[in-house]
């Protein structure tokens, strides 16, 4: 702290008059013969004078104590000496003078003025500290931009050794406009628009945030498919219902059959399943492998299996249909090309899947068209429970045509096929039984999948691979992730990025289908192995692999356009709390405001500002997540930009990503 010089104490500046005072003293004074009082003598300090700013160091002092400015080499009692030294003056007005005639300087003692400036900044500065960091973010950056702009002004002053006035970048508006305190300007620098995690250690993540426009990008020849040796196009066949609807059992005799489970497999399911008194799950345990699987009867996660058809390579993910584990459904949907909707022929069973309160059908219908299938293979299982009645077959016709076609599907886009998977009718051949031939005369389910129309890849596009699930090895020091390809291509060797934490590492090798392979491109799912990336980081599911120079959105306040759904029990608020899912991430957040309510046909506004949204009503809302998410616009990225909105355990509303606010 700056020392301050003791000027002594005057006794006589509040009294005017001793005369008023009574003295009651009995010793008598006499003033005949004044006595003499010797005064101490004190030692007097030698002080220099400071030649810029006037201040008064000791003697002892080299430099001096306020601007630092080295004392006159010149040794010598300055203060009490009889030779008088003229005082320094400027050959310019002080800034005081500047102040208030509003003139500028046309010349200046650069060496001499520049200590004095930095002398003004950084006290008035860091006076006011307190001050501005409680006051507005702005008045903070504005004050590290003033250090920045002049230290860069004090290093190109000092590279060009130019004797040009002194100029402190980073700043706007007049000399008298930053010293008067009467308007100050925001300094033009990035300061402000760095957020806490952008700090000189995370350059990754400052790197991530250098978006760069798709329509730059141009695909190298390997990433583009080669007719030659691809043969078979990937199809994407998710397996969706209520439960007990029979999807596991469906997918297991299935797999059977083509020969992708052993008969030596097969016997110990069968062996497995007697044991434990369940032999009617022989087929379905060749997916639900887990032991609480096993033992509540019921898909948990969802399972992944292959088989090739004659025109696809099929890759089957089995969804769980019990509604506590609908968010692994969706899981599974996201990746979907296709689907399989499996209904329980049963009396009652069927009833009790589309009931809107507490069946899963009329649900993963509503997800999957969400997510983007528009083509849908109607499985109606368990028809030998029925006899194989025509009845029953069309009476479900009936009933989930009207609600399909609710849903935005087409009917050229949806296959019914009546089957019993037990009995092996109408699997992968013409179905054997008299009571079903006598009135069907459709295609089976094998021939079924081979006359999907193949899925649109986004070759050409920039890398993007959305992960469903992590696996990381301390040991090696890598880290497995597993995703379908949404865009783009990979190969090892290749640098990729995962977002939201902005690693970047590098691909050792990558499996395609369980399987080692060189190259994967856009509608593959595959696993890939990382180095490079820092096994403490938020490598979870629900990031996002993607380019390096491409890096995919991470936001948390996002405008929707969605879809109340019938089953809306209470309404739609400001400040609903919901649950957010998109591709394999989900998050916790709220309606912040519901912007307009849309007429379902035309998309045009019909109001604003609604007070709710209630079932069945399209609407613009704008919602608030707690945490950040990897999400794209749905105009850019239909994959990454599509989502949905839980509440109490049942999807309230669907829709797409129209716009990310920053």
């Amino acid at each position: 702290m700056p020392r301050k010089v003791n000027r002594g104490v005057d006794y006589d500046e509040a009294y005017d008059s001793y005369d008023d005072y009574d003295y009651e003293d009995d010793n008598d004074y006499s003033v005949d013969s004044p006595a003499k009082v010797e005064e101490p003598q004190q030692k007097v300090k030698k002080l220099w004078s400071c030649s810029i700013c006037t201040y008064d160091n000791e003697e002892g002092m080299s430099v001096c104590d306020i601007c630092g400015v080295i004392r006159n080499p010149v040794a010598g009692d300055f203060k009490n000496s009889n030779k008088k030294t003229a005082a320094f003056k400027f050959d310019a007005p002080s800034p005081d003078d500047m102040v208030s005639t509003r003139l500028q300087s046309s010349k200046l003692n650069t060496q001499g003025m520049f200590f004095f400036f930095v002398l003004i900044a950084v006290c008035c500065l860091d006076f006011n500290h307190s001050e501005t960091f409680h006051g507005s973010s702005g008045s903070i950056e504005g004050h590290n931009s003033l250090k920045k702009g002049i230290l860069s002004g004090q290093l190109s002053d000092e590279a060009s050794g130019s004797s040009n006035p002194l100029k402190i970048e980073g700043t706007q508006g007049n000399a008298d406009d930053d010293f008067s305190g009467q308007k100050q300007t925001a300094p033009a620098s990035n300061f402000g628009k760095m957020s806490l995690s952008d700090k000189p250690g995370n350059s990754n993540a400052l790197d991530s945030r250098k978006h760069k426009s798709t329509a730059e990008y141009h695909p190298d020849k390997w990433m583009l498919p080669d007719k030659a040796n691809d043969t078979l196009t990937q199809l994407n066949l998710a397996i969706v219902g209520h439960v007990d609807s029979g999807k596991s059992t469906l997918s297991g005799r299935l797999l059977h059959l083509l020969g992708r489970i052993t008969k030596k497999e097969m016997h110990k399911y069968e062996k497995d399943a007697k044991i434990q008194g369940k032999s009617s799950f022989a087929y379905a345990w060749a997916l639900d492998e887990s032991p609480e699987e096993r033992e509540r009867g019921i898909t948990m996660n969802v399972a992944v299996a292959y088989f090739n058809s004659k025109k696809y390579h099929v890759v089957i993910l089995d969804s769980p249909g019990h509604k506590d584990f609908v968010p692994n459904m969706i899981s599974g949907a996201t990746q979907a090309d296709a689907a399989i909707l499996v209904i329980d022929a049963s009396n009652g069973a069927f009833e009790a899947g589309f009931d809107g309160s507490k069946g899963q059908t009329r649900e993963h219908a509503l997800l999957i068209r969400s997510f983007g299938v528009e083509q849908l293979i109607v499985a109606v299982n368990k028809m030998d429970v029925v006899g194989y009645s025509k009845d029953r077959f069309d009476l479900i016709v009936t009933q989930l045509g009207t609600f399909f076609r609710s849903c935005g599907f087409k009917e050229s886009c949806i296959l019914w096929i009546p089957l019993s998977a037990v009995e092996n009718q109408n699997l992968v051949a013409a179905p054997s039984d008299a009571r079903l031939l006598s009135w069907y005369r459709g295609p089976y389910l094998f021939d079924a999948i081979d006359s999907l129309q193949p899925p649109a890849r986004d070759f050409a596009k920039p890398l993007l691979m959305p992960i469903c699930d992590v696996t990381k090895s301390s040991s090696q020091g890598q880290v497995s992730v597993c995703g379908k390809l949404v865009a783009g291509a990979l190969r090892s060797g290749l640098k990729v990025m995962v977002m939201p934490s902005g690693e970047v590492g590098t691909i050792k090798s990558l499996e395609r289908d369980s399987q080692s392979s060189a190259v994967a491109r856009a509608g593959d799912n595959v696993t890939i192995n990382l180095q490079g990336i820092d096994l403490s980081n938020n490598v979870m599911p629900g990031g996002v692999v993607c380019h390096p120079d491409y890096p995919v959105a991470v936001a948390r306040h996002l405008e929707l356009k969605v879809r109340a759904l019938e089953e809306l029990a209470v309404p739609i608020l400001n400040g609903s709390q919901v649950e957010f899912h998109i591709h394999h991430a989900q998050a916790a957040g709220k309606v912040a405001k519901i912007l307009s309510i849309l007429d379902p046909k035309s998309g045009k506004e019909t109001k604003r500002s609604p007070r709710c949204l209630l079932s069945k009503q399209s609407a613009v809302i704008e919602v608030v997540l707690n945490t950040p998410v990897c999400v794209e616009e749905y105009s850019n990225c239909r994959a990454l930009g599509r989502a949905s909105l839980r509440a109490m355990g049942r999807t309230i509303a669907i829709g797409i990503v129209t716009r990310i606010i920053q």
